[in-house]
């Protein structure tokens, strides 16, 4: 279906925003996160030749992009612990209205950090709207599986953000 390096960049460059939340759901610095979207990118490149078409792009970016991030923190054996504030784009008008927006961005990551690598990738794919079916193919974990994960999840994030 795709072949070209202009194909593969046009995918890219229209599912980007994908790669970066799942650059900021699994690291902690913006040093880390430039790192695994670079990995990211290398490894999409890597499959390109082998991607069929027999999915959506995405469905396809999604996975390759869990298992880099998963693994790589596998390889790491250690989670850091530093947080930074994050920043909301330059330009919006009320400052106060964005400093209490990026404190319930940062604690919204700050809980989501505190959940499994699994349950972050099933809370990541449902905020970005994935269907039960596309996250089956996204994970490779069956619907009802899911389903109950998906709340345990919800459950544990509620939680946490009762703590806070």
């Amino acid at each position: 279906m795709y072949s070209s390096q202009k194909d593969f960049l046009t995918q890219l460059d229209a599912h980007k925003g994908m790669i970066h939340k799942v650059c900021q759901v699994y690291c902690w610095n913006p040093g880390d996160r430039e790192d695994l979207f670079q990995e990211i990118i290398i490894q999409l490149w890597k499959a390109w030749p082998g991607f069929r078409g027999e999915s959506k792009f995405s469905t396809w970016l999604y996975r390759i992009a869990l298992n880099t991030a998963i693994s790589g923190l596998r390889k790491q054996k250690k989670y850091l612990v530093y947080m930074e504030p994050e920043k909301l784009p330059a330009g919006l008008n009320d400052e106060s209205e964005n400093e209490e927006k990026e404190e319930r961005l940062k604690q919204f990551y700050d809980a989501l950090r505190q959940l499994s690598e699994l349950e972050r990738a099933i809370i990541m794919l449902y905020l970005d709207e994935k269907s039960y079916d596309e996250m089956e193919d996204i994970l490779g974990i069956n619907q009802n599986s899911l389903r109950v994960k998906m709340n345990r999840a919800k459950e544990k994030l509620r939680k946490i953000t009762k703590q806070a």
